[in-house]
């Protein structure tokens, strides 16, 4: 059933867009959007790869792309998301009692645009916060709301640096992971995910929400832009994948975690004043780490 929401899309790429007077209507669905045939096109025929030299140049140089993007932007570019107790309920659910402190992880943290509204409405939360870029863990650092009693901010490649070095194992009620594992090498994906699953309580869920297959944001790349099957490069260098409900299911469930939902988010986001109506494609999901360990 569709209904209008107020939150902010995500921005396509990591351009200038011009300030839109939208509306939202957003539903969600268990298959795949269907393309129009021009559209359809467009992907057949954009079949050329990024030489295996950028390629590699890309992956060594993603943290250094990602902290360009916070230089350039510093803490402007992405609005704060409200919409993140709205869309998912266990990050107050979850309580086992009505005073306990839950212990969330936000993993991909940027500038805090999760985090800040997350504390602003429940001050009772604690909070691990990490990201690949330095500047931007430092930018949430200097944040007036950041506090050292409700939250601890640190750099981490998730790909690389183990999280129990900042988190104790098996200490984290619930995890985001919004809008992060999109920019992680495909190849790579399942070292973010059994880093999170270390830290994480049994019982515990991972909420996830990125970009699917045949988002507004995929069939606006240009030729030569295509790394391989579903995964691009933004003119900045950093990246983009774009997920279906069966690489995502695949993908947790080879590194120990027990699917509860996974669904297709559509949202048409239209522009009356230029008469533009911009299909976008979501992945939300909730996975867990089940009570009883193999």
């Amino acid at each position: 059933m569709a209904y209008k929401t107020e939150d902010t899309h995500e921005r396509s790429e990591n351009e200038s867009f011009e300030l839109w007077s939208e509306q939202f209507l957003q539903r969600k669905e268990h298959e795949l959007r269907r393309l129009t045939s021009e559209e359809a096109e467009k992907l057949q025929n954009d079949r050329d790869l990024v030489s295996e030299f950028k390629q590699l140049k890309l992956e060594r140089e993603a943290q250094k792309n990602w902290d360009l993007f916070y230089k350039r932007n510093s803490t402007n570019f992405f609005k704060d998301r409200h919409w993140t107790t709205r869309e998912f309920e266990e990050l107050k659910a979850c309580r086992k009692f009505e005073q306990q402190r839950l212990t969330i992880l936000e993993a991909g943290c940027g500038v805090g645009n999760c985090l800040f509204p997350l504390l602003e409405e429940d001050p009772s939360l604690f909070v691990y916060a990490c990201d690949f870029s330095p500047r931007a863990v430092d930018f949430v650092k200097q944040n007036p709301s950041y506090n050292a009693e409700t939250c601890k901010a640190f750099q981490c490649d998730l790909t690389m640096d183990d999280l129990t070095d900042n988190i104790p194992a098996n200490s984290v009620d619930v995890t985001t992971l919004i809008f992060v594992l999109s920019a992680v090498h495909p190849d790579r994906m399942h070292l973010v995910l059994q880093n999170i699953h270390k830290v994480l309580k049994p019982g515990a869920c991972v909420l996830f929400r990125d970009y699917g297959l045949y988002d507004h944001a995929m069939l606006r790349f240009k030729s030569g832009s295509k790394l391989g099957e579903n995964f691009y490069v933004r003119q900045d260098g950093t990246r983009s994948y774009f997920f279906t409900k069966d690489n995502l299911r695949c993908l947790f469930k080879k590194t120990g975690f027990e699917e509860v939902s996974n669904e297709y988010v559509f949202r048409e986001t239209v522009n009356k004043k230029e008469g533009l109506c911009v299909p976008r494609v979501f992945i939300q999901s909730k996975f867990c780490k089940p009570q009883k360990q193999c």
